[in-house]
């Protein structure tokens, strides 16, 4: 999404851009998606492998003024074979987290090739999502005034219809079901939830590898009733489902941000958040939410009740995040992200507080 909204946005202002990325069954190798041109080689596992000699290749036979390193677990290592102008994309890093989501093996693969990165990439630009990110760059080394901020965004889709809010305290959970989003933390606050609010209810909303074992957990602790996992469902159904929700509950162990919490938010909706990484950022703490300590379960339970028996606190919180939500802008993203690009290029590199400059300007 974040990939597609800003630049696709960059390509319908004349910029030529090339989407080089990983291929999947039935895929056509060459494509054109929201005004890019898609290149896709390998396959998800592998794809890190192609990307030197497919990148030196279309470099040679094509005059690029830019590109974008798109970090998103395994680097690319891009400062060793490209000469011209490089902008890096950084989501989050996973650090040691992610030995909480794979295997000792697989885990140890993404940890060390992530230490890497400030060797390879120390004198390159960053954008990322968050402040938490940022800092973590900079701690790794990375100088501060290499590393700029854009904020995503959420589309205008995402809006408040309390008319169809649910009769009942729905509580809803929503993104991709991975060990390290750390939903079972939220299955174990249910049980307090209900001991207080019998009627409250679960949905969990969005498919991955870690469903099958959220499911078991349930049915362990007899939550088969009060907890409804929709898996993967469409961006309407998906907005309808957070205009019924009276709280939304993020308990991951680290983000890049957080957008489906400026999701909730858009449809007035409070968020209760993990203090972790990205988290942080995307949820103001007794504004738009509530952060609590990650893995805290008594006190994220405390929080969700405190929100669905206090009706003033709910309509306070659900305020303040439509407020708070509404700040947020594709448009804004894409013409931010598109200075940077220009500062890169014409090596005038934008202050950290830059305005977007004028856009006539088209680059490949």
């Amino acid at each position: 999404m974040h990939l597609h909204e800003i630049f696709g946005r960059i390509a319908k202002w004349g910029n030529d851009v090339t989407l080089l990325c990983s291929s999947f069954n039935n895929a056509p190798q060459n494509d054109f998606v929201d005004g890019m041109k898609v290149i896709r080689v390998g396959k998800r596992n592998n794809f890190n492998f192609y990307v030197p000699v497919t990148c030196i290749t279309l470099l040679r036979n094509i005059n690029y003024d830019i590109v974008i390193d798109n970090i998103n677990k395994i680097p690319f290592f891009t400062p060793i074979y490209v000469q011209v102008p490089l902008l890096v994309i950084g989501y989050h890093f996973f650090g040691t987290a992610i030995y909480k989501e794979t295997n000792f093996l697989s885990a140890s693969y993404v940890y060390l090739t992530e230490a890497l990165v400030p060797k390879v990439y120390k004198k390159e630009i960053f954008s990322v999502l968050s402040k938490s990110t940022k800092d973590e760059l900079v701690k790794w080394g990375i100088p501060e005034h290499n590393v700029y901020i854009v904020s995503p965004a959420i589309t205008s889709e995402f809006t408040p219809d309390f008319k169809i809010q649910s009769p009942d305290p729905l509580i809803v959970s929503l993104g991709r079901i991975k060990k390290y989003k750390c939903l079972d933390n939220l299955l174990y606050a249910m049980q307090d939830i209900i001991s207080h609010i019998p009627s409250a209810k679960l949905t969990v909303v969005g498919t991955g590898d870690y469903l099958p074992k959220l499911i078991a957990l349930t049915k362990r602790l007899n939550l088969e009733s009060k907890v409804i996992f929709t898996g993967f469902i469409s961006e309407q159904e998906k907005r309808r489902i957070l205009q019924t929700a009276w709280v939304s509950v993020n308990t991951s162990l680290k983000e890049g941000w957080g957008i489906t919490n400026i999701e909730a938010n858009a449809c007035g909706v409070p968020v209760v958040a993990s203090n972790s990484p990205g988290l942080r950022d995307s949820v103001i703490d007794g504004k738009t939410g509530f952060l609590v300590e990650h893995g805290d379960i008594k006190t994220l339970a405390n929080r969700i009740i405190q929100i669905l028996k206090d009706e003033g606190i709910r309509k306070n919180l659900s305020e303040n995040a439509i407020e708070w939500a509404s700040r947020f802008s594709w448009d804004t993203a894409a013409k931010e992200m598109f200075s940077l690009i220009q500062g890169i290029v014409n090596k005038k590199i934008p202050a950290a507080s830059y305005s977007p400059v004028s856009l006539p300007t088209q680059y490949h």
